[in-house]
């Protein structure tokens, strides 16, 4: 990053490990007062097309599911699938925070929990927390956030085995909720992963953080969604972490209106108006500053360094 660090050959390189190259100054800030690139809907790239359709969708998508399944499963995957990037393409991107939506599937009668989004995916929850554990290994001064969302259709049992992966996999590397959540400090205790959990077991596990507030616009409209996050942003940041979601969202009615569109046609043209909004946001601990931001169809444009660069402004500040 800037003067503060040896400039890497290309732009990948850089925010492959950011983090690591941010100057001294910002060390000892929290992570929740830095700005940090997150992937809305992370594991949507490996939505099944075989899969059942989520219980929880619509009734009519779940009509139309029933009747003609090839089709209805055809348009789902298209309005479903926001990344096209794998997991460590997105974090070799430089994305932080991921958003991971987990369910576990009707059709399968194991424990074995996966992601949904519309649509189940093929990869396990299991599968994906090693990938993202190696990762971590590869670049050991990275740190991210996991936010374990929705969590749908799950017993007790279910509970169970997801924290039992969590732990076991990370293990050492699990940031306890009480520890102050700076660069300086995680790095001299080896901690590497914060783990927010959309359920109340969270209170009684010291390494799982509470759920993070996710800001999210429910539009189609490019305007209607920056409009909700300066109205967001008026009303007052959260005390620590949160998400600022710059994900353009489709309803039923506007999927049957546009039999033949996708959420990359969706998205794509609006980018460029979305990160202009990017471009002029602050972190820090002001009432209208930002922190996580997260965004569809992540290594389309220049989202992440937009991101990243916005730390720059309290290195402005402090000087």
């Amino acid at each position: 990053m800037e003067s503060c660090s040896q400039e890497p050959d290309t732009q990948v390189l850089q925010n492959q490990q950011w983090m690591s190259q941010l100057c001294e100054t910002l060390w000892d800030i929290p992570l929740y007062d830095l700005s940090i690139p997150g992937s809305h809907d992370t594991m949507t790239y490996c939505l099944d097309r075989c899969s059942p359709i989520d219980p929880d969708s619509p009734k009519l998508l779940l009509f139309l599911g029933k009747y003609v399944p090839s089709l209805t499963r055809k348009i789902l995957l298209r309005w479903c699938m926001t990344q096209t990037l794998t997991v460590a393409e997105q974090l070799d991107a430089g994305i932080r925070y991921l958003d991971l939506r987990i369910a576990h599937r009707p059709d399968i009668p194991s424990p074995n929990l996966y992601f949904v989004h519309g649509l189940y995916t093929f990869l396990t929850v299991e599968e994906i927390l090693n990938e993202i554990s190696d990762w971590m290994t590869n670049n050991p001064k990275e740190i991210l956030i996991l936010a374990c969302r929705n969590l749908q259709s799950m017993s007790p049992v279910h509970h169970m085995h997801l924290i039992s992966c969590i732990q076991r996999i990370f293990g050492s590397k699990l940031c306890p909720k009480h520890e102050p959540p700076t660069l300086r400090n995680m790095w001299k205790k080896g901690f590497q992963v914060i783990v927010s959990y959309d359920n109340n077991v969270t209170l009684k596990n010291v390494h799982l953080w509470p759920s993070i507030p996710y800001w999210w616009a429910d539009t189609t409209n490019k305007h209607s969604l920056i409009n909700f996050l300066e109205k967001k942003k008026h009303s007052g940041r959260p005390g620590e972490f949160f998400v600022a979601g710059l994900n353009l969202t489709e309803n039923t009615s506007y999927v049957l209106k546009h039999p033949l569109g996708s959420m990359k046609k969706l998205t794509l043209p609006k980018l460029p108006f979305l990160n202009s909004w990017v471009q002029k946001q602050h972190p820090g601990v002001s009432k209208d500053a930002t922190n996580i931001m997260a965004e569809d169809l992540i290594g389309s444009g220049q989202f992440i360094s937009d991101v990243i660069d916005l730390n720059h402004k309290l290195l402005l500040h402090k000087n």
